[in-house]
């Protein structure tokens, strides 16, 4: 595996960034999921690729370790201006991989949320902390580097979640093996490639591989923290392998969030919000908006809104620049959907849009959809999606509706809709999640610490807490 820089700053498209990354035999063929054609080859990195990297990434840490958080954060500024010239080449390559479209907030969106947080990361002044300073004494609280942080990330969205994660682990000393998502490999090969024409040699490697692979990295005793944002199931496993060498863990996994609609809201004014916080990258988001309780009293006219909204948005192949919804990223997450959706018919929920997707057709398009007069307890609501299908329950009193929205075991995010913010902020505050937000859903902010609650995972990401979470703690006493 090549651990040299690129001289190459700028990147003119998607075949340019496939000319760099594609190995020169061999790989496993990509597939485009909204039209069935090849994207590219990826490399299939094996467990010594893994090695080689991980023995590099230790190398090089105490020196990286050794700079000011200036001389680091001037580093992510720099790569930040990296992914900026190269940001269409980047948006290109990575809606044809994932299927989301390069318009709305989707592909471009997702490259430029990558430079914001590498900048923002490096804005944020973290100096030691003064504990006391009196006649006792004085202690002094520091955060120094943990050494090789392993980062593991999802196929939704490949290229913005892998910057959270490397952004604060580079900032605060440390170095990072970063394994993408087998689905999504090629964007995140692109990204780590355009990043280290500004980063030093060996601080960032990225290694495409199986799931044996990714199991090793989570085990391994030179890997000083494993951050994964996936599903809960995997997470466990990572807790699990993660225990022999008591490694630190950083966990964002399933949501499943709750949206909890009172009755003295305009439905009108409030419904393309709401469409957006469900349907954002197609529904495939782990922090949207995935089960609607709406009170009795203005059910349907939050339904007839939503509907309308959700007619007129264009779903198609995502390099059409009219689009603004894609395909599901693959066949596995397809069926989900549509065994969900087909459940709720079974149970005598109403199809408000959609629920009829085409066959015979490329692509794994599933068609925006609305499910009315759904029971809680129908595996749409219970289950997570992750797909363009929205269960929308009915309620009658506030106290209902929130022992509804906590029912679950997970609690990642949660959203309550109110012309009455005061209102609003005493319903939030019953709510069982990490992130509540009043009258948007799943807006994060790289100033604001995210982090799930219940079985949606443990540690923060974000802000200076965020990185706190990517330091050792020291206390010096004199």
């Amino acid at each position: 595996m090549t651990t040299e820089l690129t001289t190459q700053r700028t990147f003119t498209d998607a075949a340019d960034l496939l000319a760099v990354i594609q190995p020169a035999t061999g790989g496993r063929r990509i597939m485009d999921p909204a039209t069935g054609e090849l994207v590219g080859l990826a490399p299939e990195h094996t467990v010594p690729d893994l090695e080689s990297a991980i023995t590099a990434a230790r190398a090089s840490q105490p020196a990286w370790g050794a700079l000011t958080h200036g001389e680091r954060s001037a580093f992510l500024n720099g790569a930040a201006d990296a992914v900026e010239a190269s940001a269409e080449a980047l948006a290109e390559l990575l809606s044809r991989e994932q299927g989301k479209p390069l318009n709305g907030p989707n592909a471009r969106f997702e490259v430029g949320a990558c430079a914001a947080w590498l900048r923002a990361t490096a804005s944020f002044e973290l100096e030691p902390e003064v504990l006391f300073d009196d006649e006792s004494g004085r202690a002094e609280l520091h955060y120094r580097p943990l050494g090789v942080v392993g980062a593991i990330g999802p196929w939704n969205w490949p290229m913005m979640i892998s910057t959270w994660q490397l952004a604060p682990a580079l900032r605060m000393g440390n170095t990072v093996v970063l394994k993408p998502s087998g689905n999504t490999p090629l964007s995140v090969l692109a990204l780590g490639h355009v990043l280290n024409t500004a980063l030093p040699a060996d601080v960032l490697h990225v290694v495409s591989g199986h799931r044996d692979v990714g199991a090793v990295l989570a085990a391994h005793p030179d890997i000083a923290k494993i951050m994964f944002t996936g599903s809960t199931a995997t997470g466990q496993d990572i807790i699990r392998s993660s225990a022999d060498t008591v490694k630190r863990l950083t966990l964002e996994l399933g949501g499943n969030d709750a949206g909890i609609v009172l009755p003295d809201v305009d439905p009108q004014a409030i419904a393309e919000d709401l469409f957006w916080g469900a349907f954002i990258n197609t529904g495939q988001t782990c922090a949207s908006l995935k089960r609607l309780y709406v009170h009795e009293d203005i059910y349907e006219e939050v339904v007839d809104a939503l509907s309308q909204v959700a007619r007129a948005m264009p779903m198609g192949v995502g390099i059409d620049e009219t689009n603004v919804l894609g395909p599901l990223q693959n066949k596995a997450q397809f069926e989900i959907v549509a065994n969900l959706v087909q459940a709720a018919k079974d149970d005598g929920a109403r199809i408000v849009v959609g629920g009829n997707p085409e066959t015979g057709q490329p692509g794994y398009f599933y068609p925006t959809t609305l499910v009315a007069d759904i029971k809680n307890d129908n595996p749409l609501v219970t289950e997570e999606q992750f797909g363009p299908a929205l269960p929308v329950v009915k309620y009658s009193t506030v106290d209902e509706a929130v022992e509804m929205a906590n029912g679950l075991e997970v609690g990642l995010g949660a959203s309550v809709w109110s012309s009455d913010k005061d209102k609003a902020r005493e319903v939030a505050a019953r709510i069982q999640a990490g992130s509540v937000w009043i009258n948007k859903h799943g807006t994060v902010d790289p100033r604001a610490p995210f982090g799930g609650a219940k079985m949606s995972g443990y540690g923060v990401e974000f802000g200076v807490e965020g990185l706190k979470h990517l330091g050792q703690p020291q206390v010096i006493s004199y």
